[in-house]
């Protein structure tokens, strides 16, 4: 399953930032933080290219009947994992800090020191073991940011102290 894009401001073609500048003008007539963001976007001169869209693609972790929301990287190893979706996840223990389990294919590596690992970290360990973090801790392993579980409330008691089965699917 394709991953999905939204779209940002930035991505909407030049003659609607005359709209937006109308806009951030009337907002700020009444006031608000939010008004001059839009007023600064709206008068940027034509030499400034627009910031880079922001693409933000998910996917679910499915750990027994709770479903978490994973914020997936923009980069050739979190778009090569979403092409493997659905999979789901024989998930061991290991160091009281996260779960791990082996993709059904290598994926594209660029693996990098993290130094702090924080819960709800999806990463990718070599370049077929995918790790779920569930503590905030130092590390000196490398790894390749796949996404993050940004609403990790409960993700430790849901992954539980055992081997979990855990499925990953497209939105």
């Amino acid at each position: 399953m394709p991953y999905r894009r939204v779209r940002s401001v930035v991505d909407r073609p030049r003659r609607s930032w005359t709209g937006i500048g109308l806009l951030a003008l009337a907002l700020s007539s009444i006031g608000g933080g939010a008004a001059n963001e839009l007023a600064a976007l709206g008068s940027a001169p034509r030499s400034e290219a627009p910031m880079a869209s922001q693409e933000t693609t998910h996917m679910w972790m499915s750990v027994g009947t709770q479903r978490f929301a994973v914020t997936v990287e923009d980069n050739p190893t979190a778009r090569a994992l979403v092409q493997l979706l659905p999979v789901t996840l024989e998930m061991a223990e290991l160091n009281g800090n996260e779960k791990h389990g082996r993709l059904p294919r290598s994926l594209p590596v660029d693996a990098m020191r993290p130094g702090t690992i924080r819960t709800g970290d999806v990463l990718l360990y070599g370049n077929d073991t995918l790790v779920v973090f569930y503590q905030t801790f130092r590390s000196s392993y490398s790894y390749t940011r796949i996404g993050r579980i940004a609403e990790s409330a409960g993700l430790a008691q849901a992954l539980g102290p055992g081997d979990p089965r855990v499925t990953f699917t497209g939105l």
